[in-house]
């Protein structure tokens, strides 16, 4: 399982033009679900992207996580981060899970970050969805289970 997160000052998500979910300060998170994931794997995940710690504390310094922050999550599921592009010019999707799979572990993460008491926003999970986002820093980093 992969989150691709980005510390953000804003993010939205539409689908046809209607948005389905937005935050101010917080998290944009990219997930792509592979074929050998599972609820462990995604609780993990959640943790870890709860509990990274890329907002600035007091000094500056990197110390808190998002919700220590005060932040919100927007999680949005993308399974091309599951692609094999290690040959040719066209990437592989032999990693990715199918998609009953994939949105069982998607709908499971988003279900988990509210669990923990962390205000979570979301896309629609197989749309072509359009998203906006003012990374922050830019930070962003690949966290992988």
């Amino acid at each position: 399982m992969i989150a691709l997160i980005q510390r953000v000052t804003r993010a939205s998500v539409a689908v046809n033009g209607d948005v389905t979910g937005e935050i101010g300060p917080g998290l944009l998170v990219l997930l792509g679900v592979e074929k050998e994931d599972n609820p462990q794997k995604a609780n993990r995940l959640c943790e870890r992207v709860l509990g990274y710690r890329i907002f600035s504390d007091e000094n500056g310094k990197m110390n808190r996580n998002v919700q220590q922050a005060g932040g919100s999550v927007l999680v949005v599921s993308q399974f091309t981060l599951a692609a094999d592009t290690n040959s040719g010019m066209r990437p592989s999707f032999s990693n990715g899970a199918a998609p009953a799979l994939a949105e069982e572990l998607y709908d499971y993460f988003v279900e988990r970050c509210r669990e923990l008491g962390t205000e979570t926003q979301t896309g629609r999970f197989a749309a072509d969805m359009q998203v906006s986002l003012v990374n922050d820093g830019p930070v962003t980093f690949w966290l992988q289970v």
